[in-house]
This record gives structure tokens, sequence and C-alpha cells, in this order.
């Protein structure tokens, strides 16, 4: 249910300005509105330290606690992370170039420079060369010394000489020395990775610091809220003056409420007017709860005077799941992992969305024992819903999938009928879900191939005339009927043929179901083939890890999809809501 909204505006004591935010906080029921958008923002320097909190919350997150607490105050905490972040990456971004440094001096082995300095200051000439090895005998001097082994057909060689008399082949390359040799240079990163480590380590140790830290980042929050309210706010020499939306039943009472915190405060509320875009708040029922994790994660909303679709989705998306993973092993496989796993999952993913994916895996796991497949293999001979590569199966299949799209469909238009009821257009929505039914008809003709499904012994052909005469009539009713029947004409043919994609749509639910059969039916047969016990499990597992993966990325891409836009453009969803929040000073601190 969408919550119904009341317009609040509230005037008070300028003198009591404070007082009075506070306690909208501490009510936590407006859903302010800023009289100047532009003015109320945050301090500068309070954005910038919630993002540097934020920032190092995010940082300490991927670090297990270990060794003793630091004594230190929140903001020191975070200044310390963010510092060891920042030089960690300086560090790694030196060791890069250092390792690409011991990689290029590898041809001159572990010689130091300062034992050349030495021969050098004894009087000793030194000549560096590159050297054809199959030319190696042609090279001459006091002293002959191979440095490193042979790279590209060449040698690197050291010749050292007090007369200066060597003998070098035309086709060698004179090499001066490297300004730092391998071993100093291998030093050097060695002391970085242990700097590395050490950086590491003590970020294990401020991990002890985390909930300070997001207390600390709550208490930022709840200031920046609070400075953002009050320049929202008009205040002149005697009063200030807030605006926002208010659920109905806690807008008639927040005068009250206020009184009771010894506020003086003029409350009037009003109920929204046509061109007001108040904010969504969504009550689901609650076996429906599970669906709001994936409103979250899209982060969609739907508009103050559109449809809550909640219901709908939770009824819809995980027979649509099941149908498209298709598999009852997979879905044991994820009702189980998230039931004995849900205390660790559930933070991370959020309990309603695991708890949406539980209500999955064990439809999933139904479907499975009605099409008797189990992880590829066939453990049912007779299953209810047989699903495999014969034409009856194909065909069975898609006709539960297209009566499932009807279904879905019509009530979508059946929903608006009641929307705008009594408004004579109720009719034209009446008259597409009729032309649905219809339209199933000629889906099953064309698609399925079961034929004389449109002749005058049918009822699909009498759905669609009597469907197409509502649909052309009653979409824009006017005195004129002439006009009218012109504007429903015109609107009829490209909303005619989106009805049959619309339809033709579901066929998805029966081609992903039916190969994610099939890979798992491969895997199965290509790990027998094997005859090697252990790497044939490992097969197995790898390749249905893999199809479990691409079931999962068929779910968002077509079962969402079903519900987010063929069952959402039919039921005239625009999704152009945004999220109630009410200002909350108290609920933000115990976060």
């Amino acid at each position: 249910m969408i919550v119904p909204m009341k317009k609040v505006f509230v005037v008070g004591r300028q003198a009591d300005h404070d007082r009075l935010l506070t306690a909208l906080g501490e009510l936590g029921v407006l859903h302010l509105l800023p009289a100047d958008p532009d003015g109320a923002v945050a301090d500068e320097r309070m954005l910038s330290a919630l993002d540097e909190t934020d920032r190092a919350i995010q940082i300490l997150s991927q670090h297990e606690p270990a060794g003793d607490a630091p004594s230190l105050e929140a903001t020191d905490a975070v200044a310390e992370v963010l510092h060891l972040r920042h030089a960690g990456a300086e560090a790694r971004a030196r060791l890069n170039i250092l390792h690409r440094q011991i990689n290029q001096l590898a041809v001159w082995g572990d010689m130091r420079l300062d034992q050349f300095d030495a021969l050098q200051a004894a009087g000793v000439s030194l000549t560096f060369a590159a050297v054809r090895t199959k030319e190696l005998d042609e090279v001459s001097a006091e002293l002959i010394h191979r440095i490193g082994a042979p790279s590209g057909g060449k040698q690197l060689v050291a010749l050292a000489s007090r007369s200066g008399n060597i003998t070098l082949p035309e086709s060698a390359t004179l090499h001066d020395l490297p300004p730092r040799d391998r071993p100093t240079v291998v030093a050097e990163a060695a002391d970085i990775d242990a700097s590395l480590k050490a950086g590491n380590d003590r970020l294990a140790e401020l991990a002890h610091l985390l909930p300070a830290i997001q207390t600390r980042r709550n208490e930022l929050r709840a200031a920046a809220e609070f400075s953002v309210a009050s320049k929202g706010a008009l205040v002149g020499d005697a009063l200030t003056a807030l605006q926002g939306w208010a659920p109905a039943d806690h807008a008639d009472t927040l005068a009250v409420d206020l009184a009771a915190k010894e506020l003086d405060a003029a409350v009037e509320a009003f109920e929204p007017t046509e061109d007001d875009a108040p904010p969504t708040l969504i009550k689901y029922p609650r076996w429906a709860m599970p669906i709001k994790g994936l409103f979250d994660i899209m982060g969609t909303f739907a508009g103050y005077k559109e449809f809550d679709v909640g219901v709908p989705f939770m009824l819809a998306l995980p027979i649509f799941a099941a149908m498209l993973i298709g598999d009852g092993g997979y879905g044991a496989l994820i009702l189980v992992t998230l039931l004995l796993g849900y205390k660790k999952i559930a933070p991370k993913l959020g309990r309603e969305f695991v708890q949406l994916l539980i209500v999955v895996g064990a439809t999933t796991l139904i479907w499975g024992i009605l099409s008797g497949s189990f992880f590829g293999f066939l453990l049912i001979k007779s299953p209810l819903i047989p699903v495999n590569l014969t034409d009856e199966s194909r065909a069975l299949v898609m006709k539960i999938s297209f009566v499932m799209g009807a279904i879905h469909l019509s009530l979508a238009q059946l929903w608006q009928a009641v929307r705008y009821f009594p408004n004579i257009r109720f009719l034209s929505k009446v008259g597409w879900a009729i032309f649905i039914w219809g339209m199933f008809g000629v889906v099953l003709q064309l698609v399925v191939g079961i034929p004389s499904l449109l002749g005058w012994d049918q009822p699909f052909r009498y759905l669609l005339i009597a469907g197409a005469a509502l649909a052309v009539s009653f979409a824009h009713p006017n005195r004129n009927l002439l006009k009218a029947l012109g504007l429903g004409l015109a609107d009829f043919p490209l909303a005619g043929i989106s009805a049959f994609s619309d339809v033709t749509s579901y066929v998805r639910l029966m081609a992903v179901g039916l190969a994610s059969g099939v890979l798992a039916s491969s895997f199965n047969d290509m790990a027998m083939e094997i005859g090697f016990w252990p790497l044939t499990i490992v097969v197995m597992i790898l390749g249905h890890g893999l199809n479990l993966a691409l079931c999962l990325i068929a779910l968002f891409a077509h079962g969402v999809r079903l519900n987010m836009l063929e069952f959402s453009s039919n039921l005239g969803m625009q999704w152009t809501g945004y999220a109630y929040q009410p200002f909350q000073q108290s609920r933000r601190l115990e976060q």
C-alpha cells in the first residue's frame, strides 16, 4: 500500500528554531522540503569529514580486527587510516617500478656497483659489452667475466685490463653500468614489502575501532542533516517556518506531538494537489516484504500516484525465476545455502533480498519436482511437466509460458480499469485485457503451431474483435464520437503490435529454462565420459556452478524484465517516484 501523504507547514518562534528542528528530528515523521534548495546544503568541511569517515569505514571493513586495539579518538583513527591507505598506494606504485627495474637488471646478475668502483679505484679499466655467444672466443682481455645468463643469443661480459688492451668482435655492443645494481633494488623492494605488511597489520589493529568510527559517521550525518534542515527553513525576525510531507496519520497528530515536547508551534496539513509530487512510502504485507530487497537494489520507486506493485511482483517473480532456472537441484542448492548461511549473507546482501532468493530457491525446488529435473538428471520417470528436447515438451512449456503471460498482462490492464472506474475510460482497459486473451490465441497458432485457433468456431477471434472495439471506442472519451473513434484508431495499431510482442516475450521462460536444462545435461555427459572420478567431480562442480551463475543472471535479465517492462508498461507505470526520507535525528544517531 502506498501510504497517503499530507503537505505540512510548521511555524514556530524564531527563538525556538533549533528546539523545533530537534523535536521534529526526534519525531522522525516529516520529509522536509527546503524553501531554498540551492542554499540548503551542509558545510563543506562537514561534508569533507563525512566523506573521509565513509572512506575509512570502507577501508577498515576489508580487514579483520587483529592485535591490540589502539587508544585513539575516532577522528584521529580516520586520519591514520587514510594516511596508511595513501602511503600504501604510493608504496605499491613504487614497488611496481622496482619490479620492472629488477627484471631489466636481471642481465647484470647480482653484481654490485661498489665492486666495480673498487676495481676502477685500483686502476683496473672495465668495459662491458654484449657479445654473441658464438663469438665469445673472439673476445680477449686480461680478465673476462660472464655476467648473468645469456639472453637473446647474446652474453653480457665484463672485461678487465690494467693496460686497456681488449679485443671485441665488430658485432659487440658496449654497455654502461646501470645507475643502480640489482641487489640494491631488491633490498629496497623488500623494505617496501615490509612496510606494506606493517601498514596492513596497523589497519587490522585500527579495525577494532570500526564501531567507534561508525558512531562518528552517524554523528556527522546527523549534524549534516540538521544543518541542511536549518538552512532550508524560512527564518524571520520573530518566526521560523518549515514545510514537508508526512504520512496522513502522523500529520494529523503533529501539533499534539510537538506540544507534548513543550513547543508552541502552528501546524497546518493539506491534501496533495494535482501538481504536487509527494514522496513515496510503501507498506508491504509481511509476506511480501522480500520484494523490497529487489527494489532497494534497483533503486526504483513507484510514483505517489502510481501503483504499489510489490504484491504482484512477489507472486510472479519467484515463478518466473523457477521456470528460468528450471532445475530442482539448483533450487535446493540455493535454498539450503541461504538458510544455512543466512546470518552471514543477510548483512551483506540485505535481509529482504536474501529472503527473496530463499523464496526463489524454494519455488525452483517445487518446479524441479514437477519437471523431475535435478542437476540435469531426470529423477522422476513420468513428471507432471516434462522438460526436454521433444516437440511435445517444448509445446507444453511454451503454452504454460504464454498462459502466464496472458494472465500477467491482462491483470495489469484490469488493475488500471479499477483505477479509472467510474470514468468511462475503464472500458478501454477492460477491452485491452480481453484483446490480450485474443492475442494469446494468435500466439498459440503462430508460435506454438496449434492450427485453426482463429476460426469462427473458436473464441479467440471474438475476443480480438470485442477487445479492439472497447479499446478503440473508449480510449479517448469525447462528445464528438468521430473524434473519439479517430483518436482511438490512431493509437490502436502500435498498441496492438505491442500487445502481441508482450505476450510473445514470455516465451523466454521456456527458452532460457530449456537452455539451462540442456547445459546441465551436457556437463553431466562431458563429466561421465572422462572416466576418472576425481576429475569427473571437478568438471561437474565447475559446469553446474557456471550454469547456476548463468541462471541467476537470467533471473535479473528476464524475470525482472517481465515485471519491470512488460507488466509495468501494461499497468502504465512510469517509476517517477522518490523515496520518503523523514528528518530523523535520534534514529540516525542510533544507527
